[in-house]
């Protein structure tokens, strides 16, 4: 698909020119603390669900802090990796050698999985900023159903599709004194963004084209369910992990969610 092509044109650019600091603390953190990377919240999930010597799945892994962070964290016995940036991956599997924890990162479109994984893996998990990079929910979560072992768990902690609606400082619409106005419409739109990653750049300059996608909550429910996955919890929190919207934590606006899926 030619927007998924672009965007890993765009990703791979947004890595080569990354702030020198973005991603340098994971070897540390890793070491140091219990479930880094991961909001309390979620990470109290995770701690619900025993993975000791279990394999374990991350969808869009991004530079690997939150895959390493779980199976360092859990026990688990294996973690791997799917992300499209060749660099990112790259990046990801030195800092798992460095760690010396049984991950491997593998540079792939996640549409593009193969048979190999059929039924390997015990959990998987989506984080932040991963849904909106795929135009059809469908084929994603089809491909995730498929690579769980029956009875295999998906775990996604994600911004909450309300905030699709607002606008965050800095777009053209936002407007300090009414942050809370909803300026977009809920049932999804496309959105081209030429201004660069910025939360791996620190920089505003123009990049690489890159194409998103919103999703209503019905979408995103439906479309797991047709994949034969059944919903077992769903949390919503009015606080953004996303860092778009940290000005609006805890006044009542939904900003992220917890989901927890059974295959």
């Amino acid at each position: 698909m030619e927007y998924i092509a672009s965007n890993k044109v765009a990703w791979e650019d947004a890595f080569n020119n990354r702030d020198g600091a973005w991603g340098e603390d994971i070897v540390e953190r890793v070491h140091r603390e219990a479930y880094p990377f991961f909001q309390k919240d979620m990470a109290d999930v995770l701690k619900k669900y025993d993975m000791k010597g279990r394999r374990l799945a991350h969808f869009c892994s991004n530079n690997g802090r939150e895959l390493l962070s779980l199976v360092k964290s859990s026990g688990a016995g294996e973690g791997i990796g799917f992300d499209i940036a060749e660099n990112q991956v790259e990046f990801a599997n030195r800092k798992s050698k460095e760690l010396k924890i049984n991950c491997r990162f593998i540079a792939t479109n996640i549409l593009d999985i193969g048979e190999d994984y059929s039924g390997y893996f015990d959990v998987a998990l989506i984080t932040i900023g991963t849904l909106c990079w795929f135009k059809n929910l469908g084929p994603f979560f089809d491909k995730i159903s498929q690579c769980l072992s029956r009875n295999g768990f998906l775990l996604i902690n994600e911004q909450h599709p309300v905030t699709d609606m607002l606008c965050a400082p800095g777009e053209e619409l936002y407007d300090e004194a009414t942050p809370t106005v909803l300026r977009n419409s809920y049932f999804g739109k496309e959105w081209i963004d030429n201004g660069g990653a910025q939360y791996i750049t620190k920089k505003s300059d123009c990049s690489k084209k890159f194409t998103s996608y919103s999703h209503s909550f019905s979408e995103i429910v439906n479309s797991l369910c047709h994949s034969g996955m059944n919903i077992i919890q769903l949390q919503e929190f009015d606080y953004d992990i996303s860092g778009m919207f940290e000005h609006l934590d805890h006044k009542g606006v939904p900003l992220s969610y917890v989901l927890e899926v059974k295959k």
